[in-house]
């Protein structure tokens, strides 16, 4: 069952939806899942619960604000070009603080969770574990900014808005968050690869070949400024790896978090 805990963001109070998974009792670092743009706790469905059971480890997975059951976006609020920044760097310690997270914890993000990831992994080396993350952004390309476009029209003129309402409690913050902010002009100069060279812990990196939303550039460019970044790139894969490919994800992960002795057993 979904729980709900109270938190102080950006001037207000809201409350933030969160479930734990995996083993209770399991030693070793928490495994903090970070969803992608348009995500939420349900719509990682059984992936996070299927990998913590896989690799013996307690997971937590949340919604930010605007997303799931979490407390929606006001309808005058506007995300700015550092929304994942504040979601890195105060919402995420404020949650695990609230949640009793003990450090040092390993984070697992896909998409824009991933890139929250990597913030968070540079901003705050000594906290971190490791990094897993899943098709992240570091810089904006044109590529994506394409199919960006297309998800407006399929909201708009499509059945996206229906499928996307089963999972959040206020749909529209949740898109129109998301997608306005990234086709804004001023989101064109978003660039992570400057930070990356503050990132302490092993970080691995996948992506699909055929990954809609981005181009190799984006895990290839962790690789060339955070030494011993591990990089998989799926084949006939999509911007999603967990869903496409989970079993590859799972054994991947749990080989590299088995290596950099995080956890004890391989899946």
């Amino acid at each position: 069952m979904n729980g709900r805990v109270a938190l102080r963001f950006l001037g207000r109070e809201i409350e933030i939806e969160h479930a734990w998974v995996g083993p209770a009792g399991a030693e070793g670092p928490v495994l903090v899942f970070l969803h992608e743009g348009l995500g939420s706790v349900a719509m990682w469905k059984r992936f996070p619960a299927e990998l913590c059971e896989a690799i013996g480890c307690r997971g937590l997975v949340y919604s930010r604000p605007g997303y799931g059951r979490s407390t929606p976006r006001p309808p005058q609020e506007r995300w700015g070009v550092d929304f994942m920044h504040q979601q890195a760097e105060a919402l995420l310690p404020a949650l695990l603080e609230a949640l009793g997270v003990q450090r040092p914890y390993t984070l697992f993000g896909h998409s824009d969770g991933g890139s929250i990831a990597l913030i968070h992994a540079a901003l705050f080396p000594e906290r971190v574990a490791a990094a897993i993350v899943l098709a992240p952004h570091i810089l904006v390309e044109a590529f994506g900014l394409a199919s960006i476009r297309q998800a407006r029209e399929a909201y708009l003129q499509g059945g996206l808005r229906a499928r996307l309402a089963r999972h959040h409690d206020d749909v529209d913050s949740a898109f129109w968050g998301w997608n306005d902010i990234w086709l804004d002009p001023r989101f064109e100069a978003w660039d992570l690869r400057g930070l990356l060279p503050r990132i302490r812990c092993p970080v691995l990196a996948i992506q699909g070949v055929d990954d809609e939303y981005g181009t190799m550039a984006q895990i290839e460019g962790i690789a060339d400024r955070v030494p011993g970044t591990q990089l998989l790139k799926l084949a006939g894969c999509g911007h999603s790896p967990h869903r496409d490919q989970p079993q590859a994800v799972v054994a991947a992960a749990a080989r590299f978090l088995s290596h950099h002795n995080i956890i004890r057993r391989q899946a």
